[in-house]
């Protein structure tokens, strides 16, 4: 079955989050189960330099102020179909922003010409559905809604958090009929919501965690949107995010200073060694090292780690934390590396070799995010031999088992679960999480289940095939 996916960003080509992770896993996922995906993405200047015998299938003259090509190519191993629109996207920085880190002030125009391209394509192309991913492709669902032929569509939020609402005056450039600028459409507190259209015109809508699927129907985790939500409740499906678990093999990683596996685990000592050298932490083979891979942001709780590490200092551990973000946590992460000289180093950025590193390398991984849909990391440190320590909600919450008296007894804890949003919470759990590693036949039991988990795409994409095929056979 031929299913138009629509991203924004897509891992290798490009990345800032884990939807790039998801979006460019999910086709070869997707294969087994008869699903055929080509990919719908921006024709970005790092997207349109990697394509391979690109072909024109489509022009559209007029979009959003300039003519557009519809191209189709292979990329990264990728089958894509890339929109060129070289006014919208031909362009330095990133997907979203300037080289400032500035928003484009164009991307209500850049995003919806990505949403009627799709619709566009899906029309003329022979696709029996489309597969909008974030608010990004948001639109997607509401142009082919208001299109002559019946496609449908399954929408994905990634986050709810990032909505995509942009002033009511984009509206008459959208080109949609006046009726969808109402309550019972992509209005949204008297704006145009993205977001918020995906959600009302699409067929099905999924979220990447079950647990994450239960929360956004709460006032407290709906951002706004709950009321919609569980109106469409019956539509609202919660399928686990999964990792790419040829790419993520710790036996084969050539970003590793030593490969390992499940059954022999003593090479990870050379990836430790390695970490501390490159973050400046003492050579020490015995101290619990501790580590923090993420955006510098309120929702992944760095602040709060960085309130709670007091645990682990005391407790003799060492701290790395690797991440950007938010200026006033990038120089907190500094400033604490700086007054724990040896026991705690921060690297502020990303570097994918030295993220594999902390994954091969750390004894646990820290996530105390304050929400969190699903969440890679934490499924990274499992494959790799980190344990995590983990907040009790969304994706973490139903792929850690906490190491709780029971659990430990029936041999099925992987890590460590700790109330959300409080750091005296964190800073218990991080002392629990040192009074584990102290316990070796405990920590090496946990660590062994965790490296024994699936967490890749197989059981999921099952369900997105299911799902998929079956708005095809009941709308299509």
């Amino acid at each position: 079955m031929p299913v138009l996916a629509v991203a924004s960003e897509l891992y290798p080509l490009v990345k800032t989050g884990g939807l790039a992770d998801a979006a460019g896993a999910l086709p070869a996922a997707l294969a087994p189960h008869g699903v055929a995906v080509r990919t719908l993405l921006p024709g970005y200047r790092q997207v349109l330099a990697r394509l391979e015998q690109p072909r024109k299938v489509l022009e559209m003259p007029g979009l959003f102020g300039g003519v557009a090509r519809v191209l189709e190519a292979r990329a990264a191993g990728l089958d894509l179909i890339v929109l060129d629109a070289p006014h919208l996207f031909d362009r330095p920085g990133g997907p979203y922003t300037a080289p400032d880190s500035a928003e484009w002030g164009d991307n209500a125009a850049r995003f919806a010409a990505l949403g009627r391209a799709a619709a566009t394509i899906a029309q003329t192309q022979g696709f029996a559905a489309v597969h909008a991913h974030d608010w990004q492709a948001g639109l997607a669902p509401a142009y082919l809604r208001f299109a002559p032929r019946r496609i449908p569509s399954l929408f994905t939020i990634h986050n709810l958090a990032y909505q995509g609402k942009f002033p009511a005056a984009v509206f008459p450039a959208l080109g949609l009929p006046p009726e969808a600028f109402r309550r019972d459409g992509l209005e949204y507190y008297g704006a145009v919501g993205f977001l918020k259209a995906g959600l009302w015109y699409a067929d099905a809508i999924n979220t990447v965690s079950p647990s994450y699927a239960e929360e956004i129907l709460t006032p407290s985790g709906g951002m706004g949107l709950d009321g919609l939500l569980r109106g469409r409740a019956g539509d609202l499906h919660g399928i686990l995010n999964g990792l790419d678990v040829e790419d993520w093999n710790p036996a084969t990683d050539a970003h590793l200073a030593a490969r390992f596996t499940a059954e022999d685990v003593a090479p990870r000592a050379a990836n430790r060694a390695a970490l501390q050298k490159r973050l400046g932490l003492a050579p020490d083979p015995d101290a619990p090292l501790f580590a923090f891979i993420g955006r510098l942001a309120w929702q992944k709780g760095a602040d709060l780690l960085l309130e709670a590490a007091h645990a682990l200092m005391a407790g003799g551990a060492q701290l790395a934390i690797i991440g950007s973000g938010e200026g006033g946590l990038e120089h907190a992460c500094r400033a604490f590396a700086a007054a724990n000289p040896g026991r705690a180093g921060a690297f502020i950025g990303f570097d994918e070799g030295l993220a594999r590193l902390v994954y091969g390398g750390a004894d646990a991984l820290v996530v105390p995010s304050r929400f969190e849909p699903c969440g890679l990391a934490q499924l990274a440190a499992l494959r790799y031999g980190a344990v995590p320590v983990v907040a009790r909600t969304g994706g973490l919450a139903d792929t850690v088992i906490d190491a709780s008296p029971m659990a430990l007894a029936a041999d099925c804890a992987t890590g460590v679960q700790v109330a959300p949003g409080s750091a005296d919470a964190l800073a218990a759990g991080l002392r629990r999480a040192l009074a584990l590693f102290h316990d070796t036949a405990t920590w090496r039991g946990m660590q062994a289940r965790g490296m024994a988990t699936d967490v890749s795409w197989g059981p999921s994409a099952a369900r997105y095939a299911a799902l998929l095929k079956g708005l095809a056979a009941r709308h299509g």
